[in-house]
């Protein structure tokens, strides 16, 4: 392993099974498969690093709010610009909408090929394109 590389990311829902089906559509979409599967939570491993959704009994509230202090939003590298827009075209029948329509999908700038989606308990990734149609991105 490479001294300081993310480990994990584990992130408390309030729905597990809406969890599952929004992170677990967009994470297998990415390349993850499913690492641990209990009655409470599900994680995805893709290489050394994994993601966690979980239900604990001791949530703070029901909707994750990406604006107070704490995650914004995740951001995973997509092959290119055609991977982002089938991964946008597909995320509204798994819980996501798309996030600033109406500059999407250079919604991050000029240069920054992206989607940014939110899903319906409030999570926010970025799919952002390693390449665009026009060449590297």
């Amino acid at each position: 392993m490479t001294h300081g590389a993310l480990h994990h990311v584990e992130l408390w829902v309030p729905d597990l099974t809406r969890a599952v089906d929004s992170f677990g559509w967009l994470l297998e979409a990415l390349g993850y498969t499913v690492h641990q599967d209990w009655s409470g939570g599900r994680s995805w491993r893709l290489g050394p690093t994994y993601l966690v959704v979980e239900q604990s009994p001791a949530l703070a509230a029901d909707r994750h709010e990406r604006c107070r202090p704490g995650l914004n939003h995740l951001a995973f590298h997509v092959e290119d610009a055609t991977a982002v827009d089938k991964l946008t075209a597909d995320a509204a029948l798994h819980g996501w909408q798309l996030m600033f329509p109406e500059r999407h999908p250079y919604a991050g700038g000029e240069e920054h090929y992206a989607a940014y989606l939110e899903n319906d308990d409030g999570f926010e990734v970025e799919l952002v394109a390693a390449q665009t149609h026009g060449g590297a991105g």
